[in-house]
């Protein structure tokens, strides 16, 4: 019986131990550096909070094309930071921007907005404006098997795979590494993607830079997935058969 159990030991400690091969990122699968591409283009989207800011020498210019400051008010103080308004776009991916009305902008990089801007301001309205487009609510979810889940809204547009898990907690030991599913809306549809963070080519992945509003689920390994397969009744069979094998043992001695 001291044998059984010592064997019983030794096999719980031997598949107990987590080897450094199945929890280190970037660990094989060397890539081309060349490959490896910081040129990140953020498109805006539905349901986007955009902040635009329109300067110019001429200050007085561009009074009309900048939304008044706000901060919630109660009923004796002012809570909160006061900031620019912002503008929403909307379903079709549309923005009512002062004096030049409805503007498409859903689908379009940062970039593309302010030359947009620009063509239409510069020279009727303002001279050689200066515009600046931040987005309010950018935001990413991550579920899963990682320490703190949960939705973070973030003031860097600039955000990898690494961050997200980051703000979460990172990944639990029990967490899948080698398949992370990231959600993203495009045009509409929702398309899948599978990140294996042990290899250096999630470095190359088209999601490795996340979008506002990916959701990021990390799934268990597959250990811990058999482990949720035990139940209450599982556990007290599993009791009832060692208070059995123990009285075998007394009655057979």
């Amino acid at each position: 019986m001291k044998k059984c159990l010592k064997l019983l030991i030794i096999a719980w400690c031997i598949t107990s131990c987590v080897s450094k091969k199945d929890i280190l990122y970037l660990q094989y699968d060397e890539i081309d550096s060349t490959k490896v591409s910081n040129d990140y283009q953020l498109h805006f989207k539905p349901d986007d909070m955009l902040q635009i800011i329109v300067s110019a020498e001429n200050l007085e210019s561009v009074q009309t094309f900048n939304l008044p400051v706000f901060a919630i008010q109660t009923t004796d103080r002012v809570v909160g930071q006061p900031q620019l308004q912002a503008y929403l776009v909307d379903a079709d991916g549309f923005i009512e921007f002062p004096v030049l009305g409805r503007l498409k902008v859903g689908g379009l990089t940062r970039v593309q907005v302010i030359k947009l801007l620009k063509e239409k301001l510069n020279p009727a309205y303002v001279k050689d404006p200066i515009i600046n487009i931040f987005i309010t609510n950018f935001k990413v979810t991550v579920q899963g098997d990682v320490a703190r889940p949960g939705t973070f809204t973030v003031p860097n547009e600039r955000l990898s795979i690494f961050d997200a898990l980051g703000l979460a907690g990172d990944l639990n030991i029990s967490g899948n590494r080698e398949n992370v599913l990231v959600i993203r809306e495009e045009n509409g549809i929702k398309n899948e993607y599978r990140l294996n963070l042990k290899s250096k080519k999630t470095l190359t992945s088209p999601a490795y830079y996340l979008q506002q509003n990916d959701i990021i689920y990390v799934e268990p390994n597959y250990a811990k997935s058999q482990d949720a397969t035990y139940t209450r009744s599982t556990g007290l069979f599993i009791s009832l058969a060692s208070v059995l094998i123990s009285l075998l043992t007394i009655v057979t001695r």
